[in-house]
């Protein structure tokens, strides 16, 4: 077991996406490696920058997106939604974040198995470090579903992996999405397939999963106040309808051990 590591660090480097198609609220954090040994795609930090004041009491969970030991930085990718991610995206560099982690399990790794990557918006954060870890990711295919323009996200970052994008123009367009879901599902069904994303989005594939009999897993995204077990704030059902917390026995979860 990793072991976690909870410590003031230093931020590195705050690089917004999507400037130039004038969307402004997508951001990679980089920050300074609090001194971690290790970890593993699908793990997730809590972050807390220091001057947060009695407003904002906790910290907000991310994705981690890579680990860069050339840089000693480790960098999580998200979208500025509210009070909490709002603050964040005005970091800059020198200031300081409280940070624990790495947080929970991560996505199955098998090096010689067709794997196939779903990521639906900011869900696509935790693929990116799996990409790099991937011994051989001409085995990878990533499906990326996105309603904001494709520069938004860090989809570059896929260039040594099959990819493709299904954008949502308009609602007209979710029947071609999930389509194009269920029939990816069943042509990796003897594969494995990873995914991340909204719970509508996850929850394609999810049923699709269950009902060809793939091998899939999905990574909850739900809003975490201490990320170590203690709140039960994040709790959800498992596949067996008991309450269990998402932060330590997740986030990623096979697809039939939990009910969405």
């Amino acid at each position: 077991m990793l072991k976690k590591v909870c410590r003031e660090v230093t931020v590195e480097k705050m690089l917004p996406f999507g400037q130039s198609a004038r969307v402004g609220e997508f951001f990679e954090l980089r920050f300074e490696n609090p001194g971690w040994s290790g970890w593993r795609p699908g793990q997730f930090v809590m972050i807390r920058p220091s001057d947060w004041d009695q407003s904002l009491i906790w910290g907000r969970p991310f994705s981690i997106s890579r680990v860069s030991e050339a840089e000693n930085t480790v960098s999580v990718f998200f979208q500025s939604v509210g009070r909490g991610t709002g603050r964040m995206a005005q970091l800059a560099p020198g200031d300081k974040v409280t940070v624990w982690g790495p947080l929970g399990n991560s996505f199955a790794m098998e090096p010689d198995t067709p794997t196939l990557l779903l990521a639906g918006g900011v869900g696509i954060a935790p693929f990116v470090g799996y990409a790099e870890q991937h011994p051989h990711p001409e085995k990878l295919e990533l499906v990326f579903a996105h309603r904001l323009p494709r520069e938004c996200y860090p989809y570059e970052d896929f260039a040594a992996c099959t990819h493709s994008c299904l954008e949502e123009h308009s609602p007209d367009d979710l029947p071609r999405i999930i389509d194009t879901l269920q029939h990816k599902v069943r042509e990796y069904r003897d594969g494995l397939i990873l995914c991340c994303g909204p719970t509508p989005f996850m929850r394609t594939v999810q049923t699709a999963a269950l009902k060809v009999g793939a091998r899939a897993q999905v990574s909850l995204e739900n809003r975490m106040a201490c990320g170590v077990g203690a709140c039960l704030g994040c709790v959800c059902k498992d596949g067996k309808g008991h309450h269990v917390q998402t932060c330590t026995r997740g986030p990623v979860f096979w697809a039939q051990d939990v009910t969405l």
